[in-house]
Parts: structure tokens; C-alpha cells; sequence
């Protein structure tokens, strides 16, 4: 177990991805901090997980976008374990254009708002109240989960699944990135998980996939060059690459999005050209 002792939190743990990600950490050894929130159904169920595993994990309930309940829970995972060595900042509310329609709409009145601050200002809250605890680790490392609407928007066949909003913030969070792992040198890496359409996010079982006729599917599958959304345990083997395994890596940005953003544009066949040739060679 390459985690022995090492301590991670993983907020979102309660849905699949969030998931994924602490089994991961879980399997190599590490103690988990499970900040939860809403979703008390799959919350209760992802305690009983854990509970029933018996590894060293506190869950949590805080809102991280109150920086009092992010400080208080910084000081339970001090006085729990005694140190933390790896955030994963899988943190975010992305509301899809095809459930969700408009911003103009009245059941839209907080869409706006719980978009950027979940996807933005909670991140900044965890790294920023976090980081005293981070550089006391000896290899302390941060990863962002970010998607790929940051370079999108709503165009294409995404138009369907990424909100303005969300897009925008989505864009936000490389420079992010890029301002923590200069802020963490050298002691802590700070590395970005950008990612495409996700089985549970953006893709197969949500609500949005599901509202989507079998065109407007099968054209997001098409514009993908490998045909297909990626799984939570694909992006789990990801972040555990970035937080453990990428030694030399900080202020970088790990696109795995299955190829949908080269997917728009297909390669042709090389055409012949127009130089004739020489001497018959």
C-alpha cells in the first residue's frame, strides 16, 4: 500500500466519482477525510461503506462554500490524524442546459450563483485553509477536477450539457492551478484533472443523459475519438497518478476527456500533392 499513513481529503465522496477516488486512496492504505453535505441517501450509504471497511475515514458535514465550517474542519482533521498530505478538490455544482434551460427561468434563481460558488469559491476555501496543514507533509499534493466546458462553453454537441456558468468557472480553475503550484514550491504539487464526459457526470445515469434524445447521444459519442464516456474508476486511477505517482509534475493540466475535443475535426486521407517527380526517383 503506497499510502500507508498518509492522509487525503476527498470532498463529493458521497456520488460516484468522489467515490471511485476514495476507494482508490482507501485500497492504498491512506486515512480519509469524506466532507459531505446534500445527498443524505448516498451519503448515508457511503458512511455504512466505510464503516463497514474499517479504514481509518471521518465524514464530515460542511458546506465548503463557509469558510468557518472549512477552518472547523481543517482542525478535525488535525486533531484526528495529525496531518494532511493530499486534497483532492473534487468540488463543483454544474447545472445541464437540457434539465435546466434558461437562467432566466425562476427555479434557475440560484443556478448562477451555486454554480461558481461550489466550483470555484469552495476550492479556493479548501486549498486556502488546508495549505498550514499541506506544507507540514514531507510530499504534499493538491488536485483539481476541472472540465473540459472550460474550453468548450456551450458550443457543439456539449451545448446540451455544459452551462454558461459552469463553463465559465470551469475556465477559472487553471489559472488556479497555476497560482497554487507556485504558492505550494517545492514542497507541495499542485495538478489539474481536466475531464471530458463522465458515466455519472455528463454522461450515463444523470438526469441530462437521460433527457437527451438517442441522436443527441449518439452525436456526443461521435464527436469523442474513443466512442464512448470514461468511468469513475478511469478517473480515479487518474488523480491517484496526479496526487502520488507525477513527482515531477506541478502547474499542469491532464486533459482525459476520451479525445472529445480533437474529435470535432477528423484526419483525411494524404492527397497526393502536385510536385511531380524527378530523375524517376
Amino acid at each position: 500500500m503506497q499510502l500507508q499513513g498518509k492522509t487525503v481529503i476527498i470532498p463529493g465522496a458521497s456520488r460516484p466519482i468522489g467515490r471511485a477516488i476514495a476507494r482508490k486512496f482507501a485500497k492504498e492504505g491512506a486515512n480519509l477525510v469524506l466532507p459531505s453535505f446534500d445527498w443524505p441517501e448516498s451519503t448515508e450509504e457511503m458512511k455504512e461503506e466505510f464503516r463497514q471497511s474499517n479504514i481509518p475515514h471521518i465524514v464530515l458535514p460542511v458546506d465548503l462554500r463557509n469558510p468557518v465550517q472549512v477552518k472547523d474542519m481543517v482542525a478535525s482533521v488535525f486533531n484526528t490524524f495529525g496531518a494532511l498530505d493530499i486534497l483532492i478538490n473534487n468540488v463543483e455544482r454544474g447545472g445541464m442546459p437540457v434539465v435546466h434551460g434558461s437562467y432566466d427561468h425562476e427555479h434557475n434563481r440560484e443556478q448562477w450563483d451555486l454554480e461558481l460558488s461550489t466550483t470555484l469559491k469552495a476550492k479556493w476555501l479548501l486549498f486556502t485553509h488546508c495549505l498550514p496543514l499541506l506544507k507540514k507533509s514531507d510530499q504534499g499534493a493538491v488536485v483539481n477536477i476541472s472540465s473540459i466546458a472550460g474550453l468548450t462553453g456551450r458550443s457543439g454537441p456539449a451545448a446540451l450539457v455544459f452551462n454558461d456558468g459552469y463553463s465559465a468557472a470551469n475556465r477559472a480553475i487553471s489559472s488556479f492551478t497555476e497560482t497554487w503550484a507556485r504558492e505550494g514550491a517545492p514542497t507541495i504539487r499542485v495538478n489539474e484533472l481536466m475531464l471530458g464526459l463522465i458515466r455519472n457526470r455528463h454522461g450515463e445515469e444523470t438526469r441530462g443523459w437521460a433527457a437527451l434524445t438517442d441522436e443527441e447521444r449518439s452525436m456526443l459519442h461521435r464527436h469523442t475519438l474513443l466512442g464512448r464516456t470514461g468511468t469513475p474508476a478511469e478517473v480515479a486511477e487518474a488523480v491517484f497518478f496526479l496526487a502520488h505517482q507525477a513527482k515531477y509534475m506541478t502547474g499542469s493540466v491532464l486533459r482525459m476527456d476520451g479525445g472529445y475535443l480533437l474529435g470535432g475535426d477528423k484526419t483525411g486521407p494524404l492527397p497526393d500533392g502536385i510536385l511531380v517527380p524527378q530523375g524517376g526517383h
